[in-house]
């Protein structure tokens, strides 16, 4: 697990570089900005069809979405207890929920679980992530975030609609529907698939790299991140363990999941900040820190996973 970590660091390391000396004059922002939108465009949606057109889909499929689901409410409910103790205001309480209920279970999920337990970890992250996650941010989610931030009309188009017309979303629905009609893969198209989806990671990895900013940690807000370290690091994992430990995965699909809900802050939350005009400086801190602090607890959890369910 060290040594996967390294690697992740390493990649995400050179994305920091850039943002340090930006070459040619390109900054960070524009940058991710460039590649963030070819890996939304192009590669993600080829790494979906290629893994959820071969995948087993299911009662699994439905225990993947329930255990993402339960997580992030179960989550949701502590973290809006705690936000309450602290007396947040509206801005940084919408940030809080948004950083600390919904984890980054594609852009370093996939890499970290692929890695440490090959290809077929690709269809558990996404999965969890198009089955579970990006539904109940773009549902849930929205709703938190208009409750807590400013509704204007511009924001008004960026919700579920926005993501139905998403090119991941219609690429899981021609993916599942070639997978149910037992459509079988030309090998021309499949070795075009994978020749894309090979990219996702290390664009991925070098984008998160251009994202973090240790610029926008403030240490007047270190005890907020330390209360969101502790829900979205530690108690969400544990949650999602209780509820995996329910279903009849094998040990290592158990493993992989709760290993992909222990994943850090989602960057895609600094957007939906940034539109709802919530605390985006305290939302970019708070990936900051959960992305620094994972180095350490994503190995703990693989240590205790190993153990726990003996995979």
């Amino acid at each position: 697990m060290s040594s996967t970590i390294l690697q992740m660091a390493i990649i995400m390391g050179c994305g920091s570089i850039w943002r340090w000396l930006t070459p040619r004059g390109l900054d960070a922002q524009l940058t991710r900005q460039v590649i963030t939108s070819s890996v939304f465009y192009v590669f993600l949606p080829a790494l979906i069809i290629d893994v959820l057109w071969h995948a087993e889909l299911g009662v699994k499929s439905l225990q993947y979405s329930a255990l993402g689901v339960l997580s992030i409410i179960m989550t949701l409910s502590v973290s809006f207890l705690g936000g309450r103790l602290l007396r947040l205001p509206a801005q940084q309480m919408g940030a809080v929920l948004l950083a600390t209920a919904f984890p980054n279970v594609t852009f370093l999920g996939l890499p970290v679980l692929e890695q440490l337990f090959g290809p077929w970890a690709r269809s558990v992250v996404i999965q969890i992530d198009l089955f579970a996650v990006a539904p109940f941010l773009f549902t849930v989610g929205i709703v938190i975030v208009r409750h807590y931030g400013a509704d204007t009309q511009e924001s008004q188009s960026n919700s579920l609609g926005s993501f139905l017309n998403a090119p991941p979303f219609w690429s899981m629905f021609i993916a599942v529907a070639l997978n149910l009609m037992g459509v079988n893969s030309p090998d021309w198209l499949s070795s075009v698939l994978q020749r894309l989806a090979n990219a996702v990671i290390p664009l991925m990895l070098f984008s998160m790299g251009l994202a973090l900013s240790w610029h926008a940690v403030k240490l007047n807000k270190l005890p907020i991140a330390l209360v969101v370290v502790v829900l979205k690091m530690l108690f969400m994992p544990w949650v999602a363990l209780h509820i995996v430990q329910t279903m009849d995965f094998l040990p290592q699909y158990q493993a992989a999941a709760v290993l992909d809900i222990a994943m850090p802050s989602m960057l895609m939350g600094v957007v939906l900040c940034d539109r709802y005009q919530l605390d985006s400086a305290l939302y970019a801190m708070l990936v900051t820190i959960t992305t620094a602090v994972s180095v350490v607890t994503l190995p703990f959890w693989h240590q205790f996973l190993a153990k726990s369910l003996a995979f």
